[in-house]
């Protein structure tokens, strides 16, 4: 490392000299040594150059490895002023930033902030929300804090509370535009090819037992098993890579069936083209297969193996499974005639058949004990034991009860089941796409519910304590932008975010003060941080950040 002075010759031919902090390395493809710029100091006629030549004797001898910092520097610079502020984590925010920015996220923003006299820095605020849910998820009061002790973010002015709830006021007074905005800008930049759309729904609850009749939270049928409070319901729309297209938020008692009609309404208007919706049996009905097939698009649907005439006439149909990727095995099975024609696909898992055998083994074992411990019952009243085990959710189908009260195994249920294992019924609108391509699309459903996950566990979706539903849904586009960028990430580096943040998280930038200069530097890349970058075509921040000469 070494300081260094270039010249430039201006029009009028006079030069200008330049100071500048430089190293050498190694070019691999040349195989020579190259000069890199750290840090301009700017115009040498304009700078203290004794102070630099006092502030390069130190840097050069700047080698404190570990131990205490400060004592380590006064260790190395003896009697010099050195003093050590503090170190934040900066890794996970200078990644999410670059990913950010060649999403171009923040011009889609600026876009609707056009023509609109605002003072409070709302890209910076809404970058800061989005980075804090994917870094150490808080509420909104403590980001205000988090952006400003707890990590090196680079903003222009410091965040303030207020500006942080007018971010999410903007949020959601243009969350359509700015989705729509966001979204075709990755996929034009990605070159993603938007033909099978996957929808699923999640629920997420609130830390308070009060729901609000005229609004969206609302009890009703809880994923997350908290049927004691009120919820919302997330619909969440993806690619086949994984990538988030889209948010709703709907009220906590909505049935999924419920759902399809206004998300395929608003997906329309983004004309994607051609479109194939990938739903489980959840939203299955007459009427959102008509939703669907309108303007041309088309669906592959999960459907009931139980309780359904067609679904047994199409399951008992003859035929042989045709083994194809992914461990699966395939029947195409057609129903119907003319406009009552349908296509149905069964998909059976090997792997899963054993899984469910195994299953329903261990649950007839428990059935014959309590069976067992119940006792005779013939002619005697029941016992709540017996109730109990006729109404179990796993085991009461696998029990009947004879005339007498005498409690026994149904083995034609046992019969009836094992038909069914492994296996999953898909109903598909769609004549281009073969038996193979309807399998393996439905199975990518799978992202979504990855997608919900990272969501729920790691950008900390749930509880929400937001108390009015606009916070609410800006809230989940929040969560939808972080989403977006941990999703990308996941992709590029084939890791998951709780990998690559741990890794990210421990580049720190450092403060020093060095005789009154004051010095932001980086800590020494990693091997896996390296590896990071370079998966992800980021550059490495550069080693010194700053420096301010105040003597």
């Amino acid at each position: 490392m070494y300081i260094r002075t270039i010249s430039r010759k201006n029009k009028d031919g006079s030069k200008v000299e330049y100071v500048q902090l430089a190293h050498n390395y190694r070019d691999p493809k040349s195989k020579q040594a190259r000069a890199e710029v750290l840090y301009s100091f700017g115009r040498k006629d304009q700078l203290d150059m004794e102070a630099i030549r006092r502030l390069a004797k130190s840097v050069e001898r700047f080698l404190a490895k570990t131990g205490d910092v400060e004592t380590q520097c006064k260790l190395q610079f003896p009697g010099e002023d050195v003093r050590f502020v503090e170190s934040r984590p900066m890794g996970g925010v200078f990644v999410l930033k670059k990913i950010w920015d060649r999403l171009r996220i923040s011009e889609c923003l600026d876009k609707a902030l056009a023509d609109r006299q605002y003072t409070a820095p709302i890209g910076d605020a809404v970058f800061a929300m989005v980075a804090n849910r994917a870094l150490a998820p808080d509420s909104k009061l403590a980001v205000e804090d988090w952006a400003a002790k707890d990590v090196h973010l680079e903003l222009d002015q410091p965040l303030k509370v207020q500006h942080l709830y007018r971010a999410m006021d903007f949020l959601l007074e243009n969350q359509e535009a700015i989705q729509k905005e966001v979204f075709w800008s990755t996929a034009n930049l990605l070159n993603l090819e938007v033909d099978l759309v996957f929808f699923d729904t999640t629920s997420t609850y609130f830390e308070r037992d009060e729901e609000d009749e005229e609004g969206l939270k609302r009890y009703g049928h809880s994923k997350d098993k908290r049927k004691d409070l009120p919820q919302v319901v997330v619909g969440l729309a993806v690619t086949k890579e994984g990538l988030p297209i889209r948010s709703w938020v709907f009220p906590g008692n909505t049935p999924d069936v419920n759902t399809v009609e206004q998300i395929q309404k608003e997906m329309n208007d983004w004309k994607l083209g051609r479109v194939v919706w990938a739903m489980d049996r959840g939203m299955t009905s007459e009427e959102n297969r008509a939703i669907l097939q309108r303007g041309g698009g088309n669906y592959i649907l999960g459907e009931k193996l139980r309780g359904s005439n067609m679904s047994k006439a199409v399951l008992g149909s003859p035929g042989r499974f045709t083994t194809v990727r992914d461990n699966l095995e395939i029947k195409e099975v057609t129903a119907g005639d003319g406009a009552c024609r349908r296509r149905y696909v069964i998909v059976r898992n090997p792997k899963q058949v054993k899984r469910d055998q195994a299953t329903r083994e261990r649950l007839i074992r428990r059935a014959e004990q309590e069976i067992e411990a119940i006792g005779d019952l013939t002619g005697k009243k029941h016992t709540k034991a017996a109730c109990a085990l006729l109404s179990h959710r796993s085991m009461g189908k696998y029990v009947r009860e004879l005339k007498s009260g005498k409690l026994k195994i149904n083995k034609a249920k046992i019969t009836e089941e094992e038909k069914l294992d492994g296996k999953y019924l898909l109903s598909c609108s769609d004549d281009t796409l073969s038996p193979e391509e309807i399998a393996l699309g439905y199975k990518q459903l799978l992202e979504v519910e990855r997608a919900f996950r990272t969501l729920k566990s790691t950008l900390d979706l749930r509880p929400v304590y937001h108390r009015k539903d606009e916070r609410i849904r800006s809230h989940v586009t929040l969560c939808w932008l972080a989403l977006l960028l941990v999703r990308l990430i996941e992709l590029e580096t084939g890791m998951t975010w709780n990998q690559v943040r741990r890794i990210l998280e421990r580049l720190h930038m450092g403060e020093f003060f060095l005789n009154n200069s004051r010095i932001l530097q980086r800590t020494e890349l990693t091997q896996d941080q390296n590896k990071l970058l370079k998966k992800l075509k980021i550059k490495p921040p550069p080693l010194i950040k700053k420096i301010d000469l105040t003597s």
